[in-house]
């Protein structure tokens, strides 16, 4: 009985140990889990390689560019295209007792693309457009916002000028008619996403034809990308020819893009929409810890109709808007240095000062038009953020180079704009496969990093035929209006080529080959209700209305998305 005894005591001890043993194990590992960062906490919003600690100097950002044998100032082969959208000999038939109006939705950007639109729409129903109005309702809450939106067309537009270019393309008028002495109110309809012509005249001709002046409500992007060439080239002389800006718009807009030419020769101008409300609405998280989830959450929550997000999944298919740093990283890696003097176009930044002190350090030529113009000066735009934006589109149109975090309207239509007139650089970030790099740049050199960058963002940077025609929304890629100097072009293909100049090979379309798929990550207005039924939980598509939907209950989301 004795030696039993001892074998259930010998096992007694046994366990405890075992099972001291196996906590401590587990302790351990939980100590580990604890402490070491994930990931995406590596992508801090104020991590910067420019002060590695571990790395010393292995991949400290340079004061000069990265790039060597090209001239960043400059579109690669932009000397063979250009702006092309005469009207064709067809004379606009105006329908006596028909007409249009439209109210526009959003900022003054995705308000301008309603504009652009009603134009044309106008023109397919031969019907007197009377001149838009301009949306007063999406303001965010807060009461101190709320009459920041409050602009008419023509306090932001020259009417006048609009109404006497299109003169032969569209009756315009300013007011609808009295109609029996009485002010006359339209008949309110809307029309969904991607009409075409022969939806517009199948929906509107029998209305127009019984009510005779119809208004159709929540107007952007109720047009289709595929239209006639004529069609489209109208598209092209309302945006870049017949919306001129007031006269106190644009004075002030020289008067800023001057100011940042006296600084420097050259100057890139930065859209950076890096406000709180734009980061919680896309779900993506930037390495800040439960202070940024719980502040985002709580910002995120006012959206009923948001799904829950996967931050990782979302930035990783290039769908988060780079951080103030990723973007200097950028911008140093694609060769522009310490000296670069930069305009930056932004709302409320989450963080603040810290968010943009990385930028700062690597761009300390730092400018906004709250720095480079006086509060009296901006008094009479201060107000009216409308008018605001229009300054800064002023100035970021008429930069040497654009770049832009974000792929909201202001970018698309600006990157349109800038290929429109030249061809101008226009920097958008390939975040998808920027994602990993950013990710990665602790375990490589900057030698590394800046080689990488310029192949990642080919097809990125607003070079000719760097898109196909067709693809993208129209006001981001105007190809019915892009001409081509052919003689020009055959001419130079018999000179040796200089270093960074396109041979003839690029210029047929090579351009755009390498980096399409990634373009895709981002969506197009036009798809919205498409992406929405398939339940695409994507940055610019999740909270779209359907046409016949009567209102929105969050009206600040079209404002938060439109620009």
């Amino acid at each position: 009985m004795a030696i039993p005894r001892r074998r259930h005591q010998h096992h007694h001890r046994l366990f405890p140990s075992i099972s001291a043993i196996s906590a401590a194990i587990l302790l351990l590992f939980v100590f580990i889990y604890f402490l070491a960062p994930s990931p995406l906490d590596n992508d801090h919003l104020h991590h910067t390689m420019m002060n590695d600690d571990n790395g010393g100097e292995r991949n400290q950002v340079p004061n000069s560019g990265g790039i060597r044998g090209r001239d960043i100032w400059s579109s690669k082969g932009a000397q063979y295209y250009y702006g092309c959208s005469n009207a064709s000999n067809a004379a606009a038939v105006t329908q006596p007792n028909r007409y249009l109006a439209i109210a526009t939705s959003g900022g003054l950007n995705q308000q301008r693309t309603g504009i652009i639109d009603a134009v044309v729409a106008a023109r397919i129903l031969n019907a007197t457009l009377v001149v838009p109005k301009l949306d007063k309702k999406s303001f965010w809450k807060d009461d101190l916002n709320a009459a920041l939106f409050c602009s008419n067309f023509s306090e932001i537009f020259n009417v006048d000028w609009f109404i006497s270019y299109l003169a032969k393309d569209v009756k315009i008028i300013k007011e609808l008619p009295r109609r029996r002495g009485q002010i006359w109110n339209p008949y309110t309809m809307r029309v969904p996403r991607k009409c075409n012509e022969r939806c517009y005249t199948s929906r509107l001709i029998p209305v127009l034809s019984k009510k005779h002046a119809v208004q159709l409500t929540k107007f952007d992007y109720r047009l289709s990308n595929k239209l006639d060439t004529d069609l489209q080239k109208l598209r092209c002389r309302v945006n870049y020819h017949a919306l001129k800006f007031t006269d106190p718009i644009l004075e002030m807009g020289r008067k800023l893009v001057h100011r940042m030419r006296m600084r420097s020769q050259h100057y890139i101008a930065l859209h950076l929409r890096f406000e709180p409300d734009m980061l919680a609405f896309s779900g993506c998280y930037y390495g800040g810890g439960d202070k940024e989830r719980n502040e985002l959450g709580k910002i995120r929550r006012r959206w009923k109709t948001l799904h829950s997000s996967n931050p990782d999944k979302v930035r990783r298919q290039g769908r988060c808007p780079l951080t103030p740093e990723e973007i200097g990283l950028l911008l140093r890696a694609l060769g522009y240095d310490r000296q670069t003097h930069i305009y930056v176009a932004s709302g409320e930044v989450y963080g603040g000062e810290e968010t943009l002190a990385p930028l700062k350090a690597l761009f300390p030529n730092f400018y906004s038009k709250d720095t480079i113009a006086s509060k009296e000066e901006l008094e009479h735009f201060s107000g009216f953020s409308s008018r605001m934006a229009a300054l800064d589109f002023i100035v970021c149109d008429e930069s040497d180079v654009f770049v832009t975090n974000n792929n909201g309207n202001m970018a698309k239509i600006l990157a349109g704009r800038r290929r429109y007139f030249g061809h101008k650089p226009t920097i958008r970030p390939n975040a998808k496969k920027l994602y990993r790099m950013f990710l990665n740049r602790d375990n490589m050199t900057w030698e590394e990093f800046s080689s990488k960058v310029p192949t990642f963002q080919r097809g990125f940077m607003g070079w000719p035929k760097e898109m196909r025609a067709g693809r993208g929304v129209f006001h981001e890629n105007p190809a019915s209006c892009i001409c081509e100097d052919s003689e020009a072009k055959a001419k130079m293909g018999s000179v040796p080529q200089e270093p960074g100049v396109p041979n003839k090979k690029d210029l047929d379309g090579s351009l755009e080959d390498q980096n399409t798929n990634d373009e895709m990550e981002w969506s197009d207005p036009e798809d919205e209700d498409d992406l929405r039924s398939q339940q695409a939980n994507t940055l610019y598509n999740e909270t779209s209305l359907d046409y016949d939907t009567p209102s929105s209950d969050e009206p600040e989301l079209d404002e938060l998305l439109s620009d």
